[in-house]
């Protein structure tokens, strides 16, 4: 049985998170410069056993498309094509980014280190959607 990654993606950087192998709880992974993904994720699933891919799917508070939408439905398509074994599935984003935010603040997180560790925040928000995706399966 493999693992669930997940993928924030963005234009400079990307959050990854992750499942534990028995798929109950989600992990933030890693923050990575957008234009490594593939290979990135080339490496890991040579490492360890991914079943599904999940990608936030960026919608506006009308739920219609935002300027990262086009770049999110490409990924999809691209990722679906490289890897057919396994399931490349969208969940709705909005309002992880301010739900990570909050989750920093509320770990004790300082304003200051809150700016200077963006990427922590895109792992983090990876990590809110893949677990929206859980409590759905």
């Amino acid at each position: 049985m493999g693992r669930v990654i997940a993928i924030d993606l963005g234009t400079k950087r990307t959050g990854l998170a992750v499942t534990d192998p028995l798929k109950l709880l989600a992990n933030p992974l890693e923050t990575i410069p957008t234009h490594t993904l593939f290979s990135y994720l080339s490496g890991y699933f040579e490492k360890e056993p991914v079943d599904t891919i999940v990608i936030g799917y960026p919608k506006s508070l009308d739920g219609t498309p935002t300027q990262m939408t086009p770049q999110v439905l490409q990924l999809q398509k691209k990722l679906s094509g490289m890897y057919p074994e396994k399931s490349v599935t969208l969940v709705d984003e909005r309002f992880t980014s301010k739900m990570a935010m909050q989750t920093m603040i509320s770990m004790g997180s300082k304003k200051k280190d809150r700016k200077e560790k963006a990427g922590n925040l895109d792992k983090i928000s990876a990590a809110i959607i893949l677990q929206t995706y859980l409590e759905r399966i």
